[in-house]
């Protein structure tokens, strides 16, 4: 039987999500993955689909109505930051922000719906933003807002979110943290060294979730050997917790030569990773792997990191 094809993502729309050429989540990301991949010609393996905009009450799906309004106030006259700093308004904000959101929850639809063998959105993955506020560039919470739709939408429940952004995605981590059927498996920089501060290896949850989260830190200057010891552990985690639907957030900004995080990963991490969870998916939850590209500031890691996970979404696990 012939598999469906990788819905991956692409439009104007998903390019206007940036802060500036002189911020380091710039307008040239989009671009730089998109001229990579169409350079693997993988033909019909492929689908490209284009974005789609999230309403105001599929945001509310994780954001609170003060939150979404400010950011839509915001989005008026651009001025001014979102947090404390990192993340600042521009005119057309909210809008952009929403088409993110939207694109994510498409290639949730294309998956359900049987259209797409797997899906991939690179201007997604948007953890660091919390259900009241923004944070670390991240402006929606795509991944929240997903979780939450899954639940409302297809009666998925037991959710599992992994996270290899160097960067720990503490905006999934916090909002869900007693949240026992979201399953969270995060490798990262050492929150000592690096934004946000957090993901301790004794953070696993709280309540009646404790114990169902993992988060593993890597030291600055780790490599793909460490990286793989972690991966151990993920993979021991997911087989004792089967879920129904997976999110994996693929934050380029692990691979050596960021500029501002100090991992000394290549791309066989990504590619590693998204193999080793579609075999995973296929076992589980019936191929279901929704990849986000999060974060990433240096172009050409940005170029071969995504295209490396979309490589594996691509080939069949068993063959």
């Amino acid at each position: 039987m012939k598999t469906k094809p990788v819905f991956v993502y692409k439009g104007d729309a998903l390019t206007k999500y940036n802060f500036g050429q002189e911020h380091p989540f710039g307008p040239e990301r989009h671009a730089a993955f998109h001229d990579k991949l169409e350079r693997l010609s993988l033909g019909a393996s492929l689908h490209i689909a284009p974005p789609s905009r999230a309403t105001v009450d599929q945001l509310a799906l994780f954001h609170t109505s003060s939150y979404i309004d400010l950011v839509s106030r915001a989005s008026e006259d651009g001025k001014g930051f979102l947090d404390h700093g990192d993340t600042p308004a521009f005119i057309g904000v909210f809008e952009a922000a929403s088409d993110v959101v939207g694109t994510t929850l498409a290639a949730i639809d294309a998956i359900m719906h049987g259209q797409a063998h797997r899906a991939f959105s690179p201007i997604g993955g948007l953890h660091h933003a919390r259900r009241d506020k923004a944070g670390g560039f991240c402006v929606f919470n795509d991944c929240g807002v997903a979780i939450h739709y899954l639940r409302e939408n297809y009666g998925i429940q037991r959710i599992l979110y992994v996270d290899i952004d160097a960067h720990h995605g503490d905006g999934v981590f916090y909002d869900f943290e007693d949240d026992a059927e979201l399953l969270f498996a995060d490798i990262h920089q050492d929150g000592n060294t690096l934004y946000p501060g957090t993901g301790a290896s004794n953070e696993t949850g709280i309540g009646d979730a404790v114990n169902t989260k993992i988060n593993l830190s890597l030291p600055p200057g780790a490599t793909d050997n460490e990286f793989t010891e972690a991966w151990s552990q993920v993979e021991n985690y997911v087989m004792d917790n089967p879920p129904e639907f997976i999110i994996l957030q693929c934050g380029a900004d692990s691979l050596a030569g960021d500029p501002i995080t100090q991992l000394m990963l290549t791309e066989a991490s990504h590619r590693m990773a998204a193999s080793s969870l579609c075999q995973m998916a296929d076992r589980y939850c019936k191929g279901r792997v929704l990849g986000l590209g999060g974060g990433g500031y240096n172009l050409l890691n940005i170029a071969k990191a995504w295209t490396q996970v979309i490589e594996a979404f691509v080939v069949d696990p068993k063959s």
